[in-house]
């Protein structure tokens, strides 16, 4: 049985975190939960502190201050190779993105190398959001095809799943993006060395509680990263 271990980010995530651990492991019972917390002035950091000491399937990383969302998940990744596991699930706090697909991304996983979870490619599966921030995300996508030309329809989205060998195969030290250009750059490398993405429809809710971590300078990143990405490959420097 493969070895798993499901990461999530926070900052001020301490009414969502005692609610999604428990709906994780109702799903998936038998994996690894990683808190990778931003030293969040909430208390979720000591919150999963007192967490770990009770139950050994949880685990924490602690970092000084809000060092964003993508060396968030690189030092997931780092930990996930570091420590013998098989798949990496990334996924957020809020409930954004339903723990029970969970189930469906370790079937879907089987038979490919990195699963992700899709608002658009049944349409546009969005719960409760701006009009504007839904056509921001909609054309950033389509845009990000365009011009990267890679074959996924939500290349932004952040509820995904790894097998091991993806992650060792990327320069997980070279990755500095956040937000919407990290799962870009993740994605992107991933496909231009040949793995297998499978996407599976997903409705996205929404945050139940807390605040979004939204911002211009991770719109404006994103923007960029696209371009970078596709003159980093006609060159050939992708790692």
């Amino acid at each position: 049985m493969a070895k798993t271990i499901v990461i999530i980010p926070t900052y001020n995530e301490i009414d969502n975190i005692k609610k999604i651990i428990p709906k994780v492991f109702e799903f998936l019972p038998e994996t690894d939960i990683l808190v990778v917390d931003d030293n969040s002035p909430d208390g979720t950091g000591s919150y999963v502190e007192d967490l770990t000491g009770s139950d050994g399937r949880i685990k924490l990383i602690r970092r000084s201050g809000k060092l964003g969302l993508g060396t968030a998940y690189v030092e997931g990744f780092k930990y996930m190779l570091a420590n013998g596991y098989d798949l990496a699930f990334q996924m957020d706090a809020d409930f954004s993105h339903d723990p029970k697909e969970l189930v469906n991304m370790t079937k879907e996983i089987e038979n490919a190398d990195l699963v992700i979870g899709s608002r658009y490619i049944t349409g546009v599966n969005v719960i409760n959001w701006p009009m504007r921030r839904l056509l921001l995300s909609y054309f950033a996508n389509k845009y990000t095809k365009i011009v990267t030309g890679i074959p996924v329809c939500d290349a932004t989205g952040g509820f995904k799943c790894f097998r091991k060998k993806v992650l060792e195969s990327i320069n997980l030290d070279a990755i500095k993006s956040n937000g919407y250009s990290f799962q870009i750059e993740m994605n992107f490398k991933a496909w231009k060395k040949g793995f297998k993405i499978v996407e599976i429809p997903i409705i996205f809710y929404d945050r139940m509680e807390g605040k979004s971590k939204m911002s211009k300078k991770i719109v404006r990143e994103a923007v960029l990263m696209v371009w970078k990405l596709r003159f980093k490959s006609i060159f050939g420097l992708i790692k």
